[in-house]
Formats: C-alpha cells, structure tokens, sequence
C-alpha cells in the first residue's frame, strides 16, 4: 500500500484494447502514436459503435491472447468488468469515455503510484455560528466533512451570545467530527474545550491566561501576534505555552491582496526559519473569500506555498458565492502540492481535477480522419465532433463543416421536434467547448474538473443508445 493507504499502481505488461468496427482506425492510431511501454493488442469486436457494447457481451465473444494481463474496455460501456474478469482470470478495466485520452489514461497511472497522500489539514469555518441554528450547524458540518474537511470549526461572532456553544460542539464531537473553536472570548474557548473542542482560535499576549487554563484537557491552541504588532511579539507566547505543556500552532496571519499580502506571505517564510520544528496555520479564506476570482487555482497556489513553508493546517469557509466548493479544491490541492514537493516533480499531469473552466487538453480530429469515419457509417444517426474552431456534423448521407451552429443546424434538414432538441442542445454544448477550449464529446458531458456530472441519463438519444446496446447485446452481431 502507498502512504495514502491507496493500493499501489503498476504498469501491466500486456494489454488487450477491446473495441468496435468503427474506432478500429482511430485506436490503433493513437497507440502508434503513444508508443506504450507495455505490449498492446487490438481485439475488434463484431459491432460499429463501441459504446453499445454491454460487459456481459463483451465476456460472451471477446478471445483473450495468452500473456494478458489487463483488459481495456471502453469507458462508455454499460456493466460490471467483473463479468469479464470471472470469465478470464484477468484484470479488467474500463478506459477513458474518449479513446484519445488513452495515452494521459496510462501516464496518470504511472504517476499516480502513492499520490493522495497529504499533510496539511483543512479545518471548514462554519462563520457566524451563533446565528444559525443547531440543526442548520449540523447540516453544513455534514457538508463539510463529506468534502473533506477534517476539523469542522465553529465561528463565534464577537458580542453575540452563543449559549448553545457547548452542545452545539457535543453534538458534532458526538457524531465523529473533530472541532475547533474560533473565538478570542475566554469563556466562549472554556465552554467549548470542556465540549470537546480540540483546537482553539486563537490566542496571543490579550488572552493567553485561558491556554494555561485549559492545558490539561489535551486542546491545542493557534497563537498569533499581539493585536497591532510584529511576529516578535510571538516569541514570549510560545515560551509560555512551551512551560504549560500546550499544543500549538502559529499563525503569522496572511492579509488580504492589497493590504499586505506579499509581506504576510514573507512572515510565513521567517516563521518556519525561527521555528522549524513548529506547525503553522494559514487562515486561506482572507484570499479566496476577498478576491474575485475563481478559487480552484488561487487555492492551488496557496497550497503550495503552504507545503513549502511548513503550514499544517488551513482555514477556509465558502461563504462568497465564488468560493463554493473551496474544501473540495482544496483537499485536492494538497494532495497535488504534496506529491510535487516530495517527488520533486511538477505539479501536472497526475492529477487534473482543479481544470475546471478549460481543459488539460483539447481532443480533436482533423477533416481527413471525420471523413474517414464518415465512409464507415451507414445510417442516418448525425455525429458530431469539435475541434478549437469548428464544428462537424456527419451522417451517411450528410457532412457539414461550420462555426455558426444555426447555419450547421439549417443543413441538417431536421424537422422531428425531439431529434432538432436534441441537436440543438448538442450543438450548443459544442460551441461552448469551442468557447472555453474544451474538449467536446458527444452525449457526454463537458469536463469541468471535480465539478464534472455525470452524463445525462435522461436525455431521449442515451435511452435510444440503451436500447440499441441492448439490442447488440441479445443479437450478438452488428449494431
């Protein structure tokens, strides 16, 4: 096992790539292209459209080459790999829902060899807590820890009473979460450390009485500077907690972009210079709730400078609208920053979860290669294929090349209301690819990173696929 407790991935020696008719040509392509380090072989099955293949299918006619040790299948069949597996003795996995992502499929497996690992913690602030009600605090904790928060921190509003404090933080500690408090308040830190509250934000030379108070329940606290004052003023805090035998971390305060940011970030930097051996904390959300820009890549950003600096815990909140989601970017971000500093290695290509607004890469066929699928079609069913300008539409009978999706749709000669929706709708996802430089996929949906759905099940055309894959699977033959 890695040290994320993740099984480890190794590279198989020989692959049996299985699809249909007509992406014979464009999958052996792409391994010609690829020049995979393990030996490949193509198994063509009796069916045009791989798509429509059901794993059950598959296991009935597929022939399996001795030596294999992994069989691919394509990402958009319908079933359990395991069906193929029983059969086979051999590993099954289902590939990536475009061909073309083979060879990034493989790289990321390569990389991802221990990846997941971290050692930054995210504690979620629920901000305001005292004007929530208990049940609407339990709520966005819940929410919280599903997105990967692992302290769930409970902001006190200074001057507002909050007598449900202590049962607010027993009923979180009651249901497995581990809390902190965020209060400068010397009650509001007693009443939460004798809840269970394990954390307390923060303390420095105004409050600092209370850490000695609470140092035998086992809380940690966050120290920061004197109100007003240099990190020197951090020092004889630190001595002190050191005599009282209480846990700690420092906080040198990032300030918002325009109110000292580069100099706060170059306290962080002389903090983890006095004292290396301590662990820091870095309040994220004054950047990402305080900039307008979306948070996936600032939250990168500071990620890394957190990993490099020897922060070890980050506090963040999704209170602004952009910031939605911000627990989830950043849990990823310090799984990638992680792997880059400890392998030395870029942070790319193992990991691709926070490109959400445009892709790592635009898939694309040129002109000759759709023409060349287009000769291996024989029924009226319209494809529909993207480029970074240009927008292809093909049937048996039909090839419209364009940009303006009203004038493509036009050539089509499309009356039946259903099928003209579903055009519709399909051209105006492409052009938006084209618009954001995606890659467009058709029936799928766009790739938006962690944000991406899963494909949409309802639509009338993926439920004439399922009864055309049905239709394959009970035939046995073309489709």
């Amino acid at each position: 096992m890695g040290a994320s407790g993740r099984p480890e991935v190794r590279l198989p020696a020989k692959v049996l790539f299985v699809t249909g008719k007509l992406a014979e040509p464009a999958l052996r392509r792409t391994l010609d292209e690829m020049r995979p380090p393990f030996e490949a072989e193509v198994a063509v099955l009796k069916i045009t459209v791989a798509a429509l293949m059901t794993t059950p299918w598959i296991a009935r006619f597929l022939q399996v080459p001795e030596g294999t040790d992994l069989i691919l299948i394509p990402g958009l069949c319908e079933g359990d790999p395991e069906v193929i597996r029983e059969k086979f003795g051999v590993a099954v996995a289902k590939g990536p829902k475009d061909l073309r992502e083979i060879p990034r499929h493989f790289g990321r497996a390569a990389a991802a060899i221990d990846y997941g690992a971290y050692t930054i913690e995210i504690l979620a602030e629920i901000n305001n807590a005292p004007r929530l009600s208990p049940p609407a605090v339990r709520e966005t904790a819940e929410y919280f820890r599903a997105s990967g928060a692992d302290i769930i921190d409970i902001g006190c509003t200074p001057g507002l009473p909050f007598p449900e404090l202590g049962d607010v933080v027993r009923e979180l500690r009651d249901a497995g979460m581990r809390v902190s408090v965020d209060s400068f308040d010397p009650a509001e830190i007693r009443t939460a450390v004798e809840a269970g509250a394990e954390l307390v934000l923060s303390v420095n030379g105004s409050n600092l009485e209370v850490a000695r108070e609470v140092a035998g329940s086992g809380a940690r606290v966050v120290v920061i500077p004197d109100f007003g004052e240099s990190i020197d003023t951090l020092g004889p805090s630190i001595e002190a907690l050191e005599r009282w035998n209480v846990g700690y971390l420092i906080d040198p305060i990032i300030e918002p972009i325009g109110f000292g940011f580069m100099a706060s970030l170059g306290r962080y930097a002389e903090i983890h210079r006095r004292y290396p051996g301590a662990g820091q904390l870095m309040g994220i959300g004054n950047i990402t709730e305080l900039t307008s820009a979306d948070t996936t890549g600032v939250n990168a950003v500071l990620m890394a400078i957190c990993e490099e600096t020897g922060v070890r815990a980050v506090l963040t909140t999704e209170v602004i609208p952009w910031a939605r989601g911000a627990v989830r970017e950043v849990d990823v971000a310090r799984r990638l920053m992680h792997h880059a500093v400890t392998r030395r290695t870029l942070p790319k290509g193992v990991d691709d979860r926070l490109v959400t607004v445009k892709d790592p890469e635009i898939l694309a066929y040129d002109e000759a290669e759709l023409r060349e699928l287009q000769r291996a079609v024989t029924d009226g069913n319209f494809r529909i294929f993207a480029d970074r300008t240009t927008i292809t539409v093909f049937n048996s009978d039909r090839f419209v090349r364009g940009t303006d999706i009203q004038e493509i749709f036009t050539q089509l000669g499309v009356d039946e209301p259903t099928h003209a929706f579903y055009l519709g709708r399909e051209l105006m996802k492409a052009r938006l690819a084209i618009t954001l430089g995606k890659t467009y996929r058709q029936e799928g949906a766009l790739a938006w990173g962690y944000l991406t759905p899963a494909d949409d099940q309802k639509s009338e055309h993926v439920k004439l696929t399922q009864r055309r894959r049905r239709t394959a699977g009970s035939a046995g033959d073309d489709a």
